[in-house]
């Protein structure tokens, strides 16, 4: 199981600061986010920036029991 840390709007939608979901790539980890936390989630995934060990992921990249995606919304204000 990899480690999914949510900030900002991603955390509120979810109701959670870090869960830990199956999957073998960021990808699969990801679609596990949504099928768990659902729509209001999945729309902010959309615009949001996702990374793996603190660099930026692609769905493909290999994720494993020690491994942390973070899930990164836009910033808004000024």
């Amino acid at each position: 199981m990899a480690r999914l840390r949510l900030f900002a709007s991603a955390r509120e939608a979810a109701g959670a600061t870090c869960v830990e979901l199956e999957g073998v790539t960021v990808g699969e980890v990801l679609e596990a986010a949504v099928a768990k936390f659902g729509s209001r989630f999945e729309r902010i995934l959309e615009t949001s920036s996702v990374w793996l060990n603190g660099e930026e992921a692609s769905p493909d990249m290999q994720v494993g029991a020690e491994d942390e995606v973070a899930v990164l919304p836009p910033v808004s204000g000024g």
